[in-house]
């Protein structure tokens, strides 16, 4: 018989995981005992209060790195710090936005209901779980670029994906389209998480072991079946492409970025990208980078694909939140060029690239939340003409984040796009850069429309008017606005540090 071994879990580590899952187990003991008078001040204070307290203890443990902690299942190296970092500041940014409660409150006359419900409303209760939700949201994106091994990795998936099911359903203004894009959300996720766990049993089959460095060390060997191999890589693929929004598995973006409550949206669409990335970026570089021309074929057909896909679509879109959520698939094929790109270039150019389009979404999503009528917000295209003459403050901050978007010059998505591009080059990838710059330049086509409709088109009267921000929203915009002209002005800084702190633990 075996003796027991102790595990070791090395928590000074994994503190700033256990911070953020400790404010969100607080959040919900406030929701079961706090009084409603104080609940909303409370809960905002705790989640500001976890998420800052999360990422001074990632800055101090930075030095820490190529470590591993909880018996090797979570690797602590200078790619998750980077990522835990960049996860943290976006989700400090997204908590500024959805508290801002009007997007969870309804007339009560237009509310479905029980009549206690709508009184509730009507009296101006806010709906404060929303709060231990991003925290555990929060939480998984900080353990799902970490996780060392395929059971972690699944857990953590879980962990990120289960609170965002639930708060993509909370918008209570358009209530039946909320709650059908959660629907839709939720069914499409159980089907990626199975076929990731279709991937892992297939991996382990083919390596007898579920740590990234098992695998890839069967790999090396070229002992295992490579049926097993080939199909464990595709169908661990199709998970974490769901959750990027990579054509073919992004049905579920745009019903659900529209159906959503804004602020979660931009929480969504930035926070969950930097996790799953950081995943994918762990995934490639080390336990499969000897399998590099298996999978390099599809996930390049894969790329090209989403590049094109997204930015064409968007042409089409007349709702500013459908436009985005095809902009963010384009995205998501740029993004795979540096997991395609299989070098240290590719990694640190697809870390800067991930923090400055984080950064830039809640941006554009918090200036999404100001265009309003009298029934909430307006997304129609048409009705935001003559913007830049009604608002010239959220008209201007809005083409600055579409013109970073685009990757002009002087904002960090250009920065961020020459980079991973560069990277791909480096490796012999031309021709996905070549389909990738040619994207971009149809992709700049919609966002220079959308400025031309703000700036050059007479305004509608049509009750739609941009509300004064609250402090915490004007907060966000500005300093999304700031961080996204400060990358395209001044980013050597930040390249440097991450090009010094970017390393994978093999």
């Amino acid at each position: 018989m075996s003796a027991f071994t102790t595990p070791i879990l090395n928590y000074s580590l994994l503190l700033p995981i256990l911070i953020v899952l400790g404010g969100a187990l607080i959040g919900v003991m406030l929701e079961a005992f706090a009084s409603r008078k104080i609940r909303p001040i409370a809960q905002l204070s705790i989640t500001f209060g976890t998420l800052i307290l999360a990422l001074v203890q990632v800055w101090r443990i930075r030095h820490q790195s190529s470590l591993t902690a909880a018996m090797g299942s979570v690797a602590i190296d200078g790619a998750s710090i980077l990522a835990q970092g960049s996860v943290l500041l976006i989700a400090i940014l997204g908590v500024a936005l959805i508290a801002d409660q009007e997007h969870f409150t309804a007339l009560a006359a237009s509310l479905p209901g029980s009549s206690e419900e709508r009184e509730s409303i009507q009296s101006g209760e806010q709906l404060t779980e929303i709060y231990p939700l991003t925290l555990f949201a929060v939480a998984g994106m900080l353990l799902f670029p970490a996780s060392n091994d395929l059971i972690t990795l699944f857990v953590a998936l879980e962990m990120l994906s289960l609170p965002l099911y639930l708060m993509a359903g909370l918008s209570r203004r358009r209530r039946l389209l909320s709650q059908e894009s959660a629907l839709k959300y939720f069914l499409l996720g159980a089907f990626s998480s199975a076929f990731f766990l279709f991937g892992a049993a297939y991996l382990y089959g083919y390596s007898g072991s579920v740590s990234f460095a098992g695998i890839r060390e069967a790999v090396i060997g070229g002992s295992g079946n490579d049926v097993f191999l080939l199909m464990g890589i595709a169908f661990l693929s199709i998970g974490l492409l769901f959750k990027v929004g990579a054509v073919p598995f992004h049905a579920w973006t745009p019903d659900v970025y529209q159906g959503a409550p804004t602020p979660v949206t931009a929480f969504m669409a930035a926070a969950t990208k930097v996790a799953a990335f950081g995943a994918m970026l762990r995934i490639f570089y080390t336990a499969l980078a000897n399998a590099y021309w298996d999978w390099r074929p599809v996930m390049t057909t894969i790329a090209i694909i989403t590049m094109l896909f997204g930015s064409f679509v968007a042409i089409a879109q007349r709702d500013v939140k459908r436009m985005l959520a095809y902009s963010s698939i384009a995205h998501a094929g740029f993004l795979l060029i540096g997991v395609i790109a299989l070098n240290k270039a590719g990694l640190d150019a697809s870390i800067f690239y991930l923090l400055a389009y984080g950064v830039t979404t809640i941006g554009a999503f918090g200036v999404v939340t100001l265009v309003r009528d009298s029934t909430g917000e307006v997304t129609d295209l048409k009705r935001w003409a003559g913007l830049g003459k009604r608002s010239p403050f959220a008209a201007t901050l809005f083409a600055a984040f579409l013109l970073a978007f685009a990757g002009i010059p002087m904002t960090s998505g250009f920065i961020g796009k020459f980079s991973i591009f560069s990277a791909a080059y480096e490796s012999g990838n031309h021709a996905i850069v070549i389909v990738g710059v040619l994207s971009s330049a149809i992709a700049a086509y919609f966002y220079i429309r959308v400025i031309v409709v703000m700036f050059f088109n007479d305004p509608v009267e049509d009750g739609t008017t941009v509300v004064i921000p609250s402090i915490l929203t004007r907060f966000a915009v500005t300093t999304a606005f700031a961080v996204t002209i400060f990358l395209g002005v001044f980013p050597a800084p930040v390249l440097n540090f991450i090009t010094s702190t970017a390393l994978l633990l093999r």
